[in-house]
């Protein structure tokens, strides 16, 4: 699989199709196929139709706001309405060719790095398609999209730290091990699958007016990396030179005001992006200060073909998110909100007139945890927003539950000169490997396993470790079951145990826990940045 241009080495490849060809095959075959981004195979770049790996993803509905519309006094708004893909986000395009091409190509194992949509999505088809994934997050990603990577098989790695720095951890993990890495906007897989988006909307927008293909006269999402307008924009190209569309839409390209390199340097009249070092927002996904190749790209479409980059703040993305829920009936991810308060500024400051068509990507769907931010956004500052974060952490983990919180290095380091053999006991075979991997990068501990708690005892008894690593959810006999036993065995209960759990522990839990085990580690995350600072040395 080519991953550079011959001629230059370059990582920016754009595929190039028939269209003459693809325009005929349209016009015969459509109508008779699936309703799926998979309905527009020709200009998509696999070349055999067995490797496609999908579960329906695509033709998601274009909605007519026609509630919003009358607010605005804009009759000709619609809602592209990415929701409902199969992970509920629009990347799940981008995960359906992605992982596509690697079964074509034979890949089994693959690195990204995400704020937390990628990696849901890439994680489904890596499952549907054999294909392991490492999954890399920022620590702002929510716990919820996190458990729901580590559900479909994945292995989690929290960097602690943004979302640049962790697509540079990312990248060296992947160097390291020899392991393919998602590339993002420079990859070929997420631009082009973003096209079907530009596709789907002009035949579906010219069903609605019995019009054939019609393209609309603005296109806005909200961006981090910027590449759905830019496979939208390529995608909208290709219908022009197909003769399908008149026109190409005016792109509007809206971020948040605590992280807007693009707007800002855009507005500058700067070429190249400034960074933003330290983004402010507490929209995660858009918070990404070095959007890298993408802004000369948007800077060149929008001036040639005009459009307009526009910032909003927080509050006023959370107002249009709570707009779109009681006018639409559409509860949308914040990232989606941004596009949609970016809307309702540009017709405030008629950028946009009242007869051109528009149509805003509602890029995913809400998670519970961005519900709970909504109402503390509504009503309080960014800055009391983490003091009330914080109060949460408190009040589940009282100040009298002395419970470390560490890498598990970090806790082997602490014990070190006491431990030469530990027991994992651990239900799931993948984490007793990555476990037994981590023990193995620090020294030759002499390493025992137990898949359940009945013989993870047995083996205690019989072994008597210098350490325990212990899973909570287990079944038959779960983690706090083993504890108890071990704790009432006179010759046991002085064994330290490291707790692992992917369970959301109560107040009750942590005073079962309390003063009796070692450190807490959570699991998914337990591989901690300061491995990847020596990352020759780990995981080998």
């Amino acid at each position: 699989m080519r991953e550079s241009c011959p001629q230059c080495n370059g990582d920016w490849l754009d595929f190039v199709y028939d269209l003459k060809e693809a325009t005929l095959t349209w016009q015969r075959e459509l109508v008779k196929r699936d309703s799926t981004m998979w309905r527009y195979w020709e200009l998509l770049p696999l070349q055999d139709e067995r490797s496609v790996v999908s579960m329906g993803e695509g033709w998601t509905p274009l909605l007519h706001a026609e509630n919003l519309g009358s607010m605005l006094r804009h009759n000709h708004l619609f809602v592209k309405d990415e929701r409902q893909g199969p992970t509920a986000s629009f990347k799940d395009r981008q995960a359906s060719l992605a992982i596509s091409i690697l079964k074509e190509n034979d890949i089994k194992e693959i690195v990204v790095a995400s704020t937390g949509n990628v990696a849901i999505s890439y994680s489904a088809y890596c499952a549907r398609a054999g294909v392991k994934l490492w999954a890399f997050l920022d620590s702002d990603v929510p716990h919820e999209k996190m458990r729901e990577v580590t559900l479909y098989g994945s292995e989690v790695i929290k960097v602690s730290s943004n979302y640049d720095r962790t697509k540079q951890v990312a990248a060296q993990f992947a160097q390291h091990r020899n392991l393919f890495l998602d590339k993002g906007i420079r990859g070929v897989a997420a631009r082009e699958a973003m096209k079907t988006i530009a596709f789907e909307i002009a035949e579906q927008l010219g069903r609605k007016q019995g019009a054939g293909w019609v393209a609309p006269d603005w296109y806005i999402q909200a961006v981090s990396g910027g590449m759905g307008p830019i496979g939208v924009w390529r995608g909208f190209c290709q219908l022009q030179q197909m003769g399908l569309v008149e026109k190409i839409p005016k792109l509007a390209i809206v971020q948040t005001e605590g992280c807007a390199p693009m707007v800002n340097s855009f507005h500058k009249g700067l070429d190249v992006c400034e960074i933003v070092e330290n983004p402010a927002s507490i929209i995660n996904v858009l918070a990404t200060g070095n959007p890298g190749p993408a802004y000369p790209y948007l800077r060149n479409i929008v001036r040639s073909n005009g459009g307009a980059f526009v910032k909003v703040d927080d509050r006023a993305s959370f107002r249009a998110m709570r707009v779109m829920a009681q006018l639409e009936g559409l509860s949308m991810e914040p990232a989606a909100a941004v596009a949609c308060a970016g809307l309702i500024q540009m017709i405030q400051d008629h950028l946009i007139q009242p007869h051109e068509t528009v149509v805003i990507n509602a890029s995913g769907h809400t998670f519970p945890i961005e519900k709970q931010i909504l109402e503390n956004e509504i009503i309080r500052s960014h800055t009391r927003v983490q003091e009330l974060k914080k109060e949460v952490v408190e009040a589940a983990e009282p100040a009298t539950v002395p419970l470390r919180k560490e890498g598990l290095l970090t806790a082997l380091e602490r014990l070190d000169d006491r431990v030469q053999s530990v027991v994992i006991i651990e239900d799931e075979p993948d984490a007793r490997l990555l476990l037994r991997r981590i023990l193995q990068s620090r020294r030759q501990y002499n390493i025992l396993e137990a898949a359940d708690g009945v013989s993870g005892i047995s083996l205690i008894r019989a072994e008597k470790p210098d350490l325990v690593l212990l899973d909570l959810m287990m079944p038959q006999l779960d983690g706090f079951s083993v504890l108890d036993t071990l704790k009432a065995d006179q010759v046991l209960h002085d064994i330290p145990v490291i707790v692992i759990t992917a369970k959301d522990l109560t107040r009750e839990d942590y005073e079962r826990l309390s003063g009796r085990v070692e450190s807490l580690l959570q699991k998914g995350m337990f591989i901690e940045e300061e491995l990847f600072e020596s990352i020759s040395d780990v995981l080998k």
